[in-house]
Formats: C-alpha cells, structure tokens, sequence
C-alpha cells in the first residue's frame, strides 16, 4: 500500500469527533463506548495528540500525557483495520515519541492488550507485570480520605 501520501497532524482543533468517535467503534474493543464529550476532555488534557489522514479520512490516532522530564504514557494508540500493516502505526507512535513534551522524558509508559510484540520492535519492554496498579474510581473508597488538603488557589 502506497502510504506517501497520508498526513500526520498535532492539532487538536484538528480532530473530527464523530470520525474519532467512528474509528474508536470500528477499531479498539477497550474504547467501544466513548462518548464524543468525553473524548474532548480527553484530549483538552493530552500533549500530543497526533492525528492521521488520507485526505479528509481519520486512519490513525495516539495521545499521550507526560511532565515532560520524569513520566509520560501513551493512550489511545488506533489504526483503522484497512491502513494496519503498512507501518502507519510505528510511525504513530514514532511521532508521539518524538514530540518535545515525551522525547526528554525518562521512562514512556503504555498498556496494551495484545500488542506487545508490535511494542517491543519500537524499543519497549515488557515490565513487571505486577507493579501495574489501577485504582477505579467509580468504586466507594474502602478507607476514609485524609483530612482536608489546602487547594493552591
């Protein structure tokens, strides 16, 4: 597949949330359900956010969050079923990798299901599988929050 002519683009005033919406249906069994307005405040909260296209079509998508020196993760990685194989989605999280707010940083984060193969040739490792940790917050806190923290504001 001829790929020269497929556009990468790190606006977020880019991004077209129905396609994005589309594609997250289309593309990733973990995303199946998201919600248009949650996924701007997701984004809104994302640096970068990398979109791909072939012409006016959303083909491809990452975002990432970092402090850009010490920790970042990648989110969100999807490319649509037909441009898979190609090498678009190396070159994604290439792009990701590459922008200032992750190229300095330490240690680059992300989580995946069944792609840790397609990972590892970018340069990723597996970790320790056990030192993954998730706190669901729509679940009641089992120990009373501490006391009153003074907001900076």
């Amino acid at each position: 597949m001829d790929c020269s002519h497929i556009q990468f683009c790190d606006r977020k005033s880019q991004i077209d949330f129905q396609q994005l919406q589309e594609l997250f249906h289309l593309a990733a069994f973990w995303a199946q359900n998201r919600r248009i307005e949650d996924l701007k405040v997701a984004i809104a909260n994302s640096e970068p956010v990398i979109s791909m296209w072939d012409e006016n079509k959303l083909i491809g998508f990452a975002r990432a969050t970092s402090d850009g020196v010490y920790r970042a993760t990648i989110w969100d990685v999807i490319i649509h079923p037909a441009y898979q194989g190609a090498g678009l989605g190396r070159k994604l999280v290439e792009t990701v990798l590459s922008h200032p707010r992750v190229s300095r940083v330490e240690r680059v984060y992300l989580m995946t299901t069944y792609q840790q193969g397609f990972y590892t040739r970018i340069g990723f490792e597996c970790s320790n599988p056990s030192t993954t940790m998730v706190l669901y917050n729509n679940q009641p806190l089992t120990e009373p929050l501490p006391a009153q923290v003074m907001s900076s504001q």
